[in-house]
């Protein structure tokens, strides 16, 4: 007679799977309460991991601690205020930019629903919808989109005291660390999630870069207004996977139809896909590999699922935030090791990256 497990004296496995289920549904559902302080708790996290090197380098050469994580608290507040100032300044410009085109807005309206008119539409739905559509009051349908952004950018506080904690406390946290009796699994994943972090910081930056120059060029030789403008918002929204390209098409591709007319938004709607996926879906995935260890599935369910979790900014922090479990959940437990490759991880447990 077979001996039961120590689990199963006491619960049936289907039980304790979920009850595991109800468990992780209790901890999203408070993480998405607390979104106001998790994300942006994360987000100074991946910036302080990300640029630590800044501190670890000055310090093996020999500079004092205190500017050595002078250095890094300048390089994060930097690229935070970048960042921040490179999306406000887009919103802006778009803003300030779409009120100019006011008649060809509605010209372009009352051609569209001339078209529909023979389909059934009748001559009053027409003239009732131009009536009720035009540029300004679409340029002031952005300020709840700005209002939202507003939120985020009021969490930037948070971050900017977090990143000054987390910047001084960097070396102890390593050293208490490595002291401790910490398992060696755990100490091995969290080591690859900052490993795999700061990789995807980078290619996505060095990547988005790339984009960006190609998007201006292209758009400059179209004769698109506000050129290097798209651009910056093309290189911001490289860092949001899969949906970015979105986010940062869509902009450039109105104006370009309100300026020159279908044919020029179709060139940069052609042009941003070829652009994308040359770039995006041919070459970074050949130079960088399997550089977070995730497969695109998982990468794009990630996006989706921490959206929803936490709103904008946990769109923003998928990867990071998929890693991070991903390192808890299964490459500290050698039990649970055997999901990796389900996720787009192939390396070997014991291979650190």
């Amino acid at each position: 007679m077979r001996t039961p497990s120590p689990d199963e004296r006491f619960l049936p496995r289907p039980v304790v799977a979920l009850l595991g289920l109800a468990a992780i549904a209790v901890v999203l559902a408070g993480v998405g309460e607390l979104r106001g302080i998790v994300g942006p708790s994360i987000l100074a996290l991946v910036l302080v991991l990300t640029l630590d090197p800044i501190r670890t380098t000055m310090q093996r050469r020999g500079a004092p601690s205190w500017l050595a994580v002078a250095a890094l608290l300048v390089a994060a507040y930097a690229a935070l205020v970048a960042l921040v100032a490179a999306l406000a300044f887009s919103a802006v410009q778009l803003g300030l930019l779409l009120p100019r085109y006011s008649s060809q807005f509605r010209d372009l309206v009352g051609q569209l629903l001339g078209i529909l008119e023979p389909l059934g539409v009748t001559r009053g739905e027409i003239t009732t919808a131009i009536a009720g559509i035009d540029l300004p009051s679409l340029a002031s349908g952005l300020r709840p989109v700005l209002g939202g952004a507003t939120s985020v950018v009021s969490a930037l506080l948070l971050v900017v005291v977090l990143v000054l904690f987390l910047g001084l406390d960097a070396s102890h946290v390593t050293r208490r660390i490595a002291a401790t009796s910490v398992s060696p699994d755990l100490r091995d994943a969290l080591d690859t999630f900052v490993a795999r972090t700061r990789r995807y910081v980078v290619v996505s930056t060095v990547f988005g870069l790339i984009v960006a120059a190609v998007d201006v060029v292209v758009l400059y030789w179209l004769g698109v207004p506000l050129p290097v403008v798209w651009g910056l918002l093309s290189f911001v929204t490289n860092y949001i996977p899969n949906v970015g390209f979105v986010l940062g098409v869509l902009p450039p591709a109105l104006v370009a139809l309100l300026d020159g007319g279908v044919g020029p938004m179709l060139a940069v709607l052609v042009a941003y896909s070829v652009a994308n996926f040359v770039i995006q879906s041919l070459i970074q995935p050949k130079v960088v590999g399997d550089a977070v260890g995730l497969s695109a599935t998982v990468t794009f369910l990630s996006l989706v699922f921490w959206a929803v979790v936490m709103g904008p900014l946990g769109g923003l922090l998928a990867i990071p935030l998929t890693l991070l479990v991903k390192a808890i959940l299964v490459d500290a437990d050698p039990a649970a090791r055997w999901i990796g490759p389900l996720l787009g991880d192939d390396r070997p447990p014991t291979q650190r990256d």
